[in-house]
């Protein structure tokens, strides 16, 4: 038996195997003890979506999930990910239907940065839309609000419109043709080839708060100002930036069933995104109790004006007369000044005007009176159109 042993070990490279093999037993044994990796998980973007048992163009569907659905990551594939429900379910999902959660923690983190902003303007939604992390259609997104969700508004900015790469070289492409080739052949002098090209398109996102407090930018085209309908009428082909409840009267031949009629004050503006500023337009609607229906009382055009609109109840401590005393509905908003610089957007299309004038209003039964200093001279402001533009347009008229 000792001589099998002493056999045994005689062998050449016998020694190095027996060493190799107790190596990997011992590497064997440790790996039991490695902590194991964290699980990775991936949040559902779209509306609903179906799990597949596979990657193929014939597949089953094997679960149903929904938008904000945590779904955990069990295997990558090219576009696809396979993934475990709550539930226990498994099947492939497409890669660009979920959201990273890093992505779910920025919006997180946005909704506590702006919980406690104040409301500028109320708004509802048009449609479904989704919810992004910045302004802009190609950046992240993650919540889908529902039609019809009240919002809360807390700002605006305006970024440049994407457009598809082919339709600006179908575009591009067909200048030479419109204005060179056929525009020579009628005779006509190519004039829109020298023309300076037009200015890029822009669009208004809003950042919103929903009822959840979710935040985040939405696309302005897919929401409107919470308006009462019964103002609709009125807006002479504008659209209502913000509508603001001033007081209310009573109506007892009121053509609806409430007889507590509100009277508004309202901002307005044409339906051109992109603008610099929030509202070009001030109206205040009173209820008329010997014709039953809204009239003017105030209008202000030609104003390059920010929200918010600064609705509160105060006294006139400029009036000589008795109900100058009285506590009555007033509002005050923000033009700007006519010294201002151009206002630009920022680097993320926040619009901040840097120099700007209050001016405050008070309701005084149908009339509205400016709460300023008995002789000042105001202010000069910025305008839209210039004056003398205005006036050029009278006088054509």
């Amino acid at each position: 038996m000792f001589q099998h042993f002493r056999g045994y070990r005689g062998r050449p490279g016998a020694g190095r195997m027996v060493g190799l093999a107790a190596l990997s037993a011992l590497f064997a044994g440790c790996g039991h003890f490695k902590p194991k990796p964290d699980d990775s998980y991936v949040f559902v973007t779209s509306k609903q979506g179906y799990l597949r048992d596979r990657v193929a163009a014939v597949s089953n569907r094997v679960a149903e999930v929904k938008n904000g659905e945590r779904l955990k990551i069990l295997d990558h594939g090219r576009h696809f990910l396979k993934v475990q429900t709550e539930q226990g379910q498994v099947g492939w999902i497409e890669e660009r239907t979920v959201a990273t959660p890093e992505t779910v923690a920025a919006f997180d983190e946005m909704k506590q940065q702006h919980a406690n902003d104040p409301e500028i303007v109320g708004g509802v939604t048009r449609d479904e839309v989704y919810m992004h992390l910045n302004p802009g259609r190609e950046t992240a997104h993650f919540y889908l609000e529902p039609e019809g969700e009240k919002l809360k508004l807390l700002k605006r900015a305006i970024v440049q419109k994407v457009v598809p790469p082919g339709t600006a070289a179908k575009a591009q492409k067909a200048i030479p043709e419109a204005v060179g080739t056929h525009a020579a052949l009628k005779g006509a002098p190519p004039k829109a080839a020298e023309a300076a090209p037009a200015p890029p398109a822009m669009e208004d996102w809003w950042l919103v708060r929903d009822a959840e407090g979710h935040t985040g930018w939405l696309f302005g085209r897919m929401m409107d100002v919470d308006a009462p309908d019964t103002l609709t009428r009125y807006s002479e082909g504008q659209k209502f930036v913000g509508a603001y409840v001033l007081t209310t009267v009573h109506d007892e031949g009121a053509p609806t069933e409430l007889k507590d009629i509100p009277e508004y004050v309202t901002v307005m503006n044409s339906y051109q995104a992109g603008l610099p500023y929030d509202f070009d337009q001030v109206r205040v609607f009173v209820w008329s109790l010997q014709h039953h229906r809204y009239e003017t009382a105030f209008r202000e055009k030609n104003v390059e004006g920010y929200l918010p609109v600064s609705v509160t109840r105060m006294k006139d401590p400029y009036g000589k007369f008795p109900v100058a005393q009285e506590l009555l509905p007033a509002f005050s908003y923000k033009v700007l000044a006519a010294d201002a610089p151009a206002v630009t957007p920022a680097a993320n299309g926040e619009i901040t005007p840097t120099k700007t004038i209050t001016k405050t209003y008070r309701l005084e039964g149908n009339l509205v009176r400016s709460v300023t200093p008995v002789g000042s001279v105001p202010e000069p402001e910025a305008h839209p159109v210039a004056e003398t533009d205005k006036k050029d347009k009278k006088k054509r008229r």
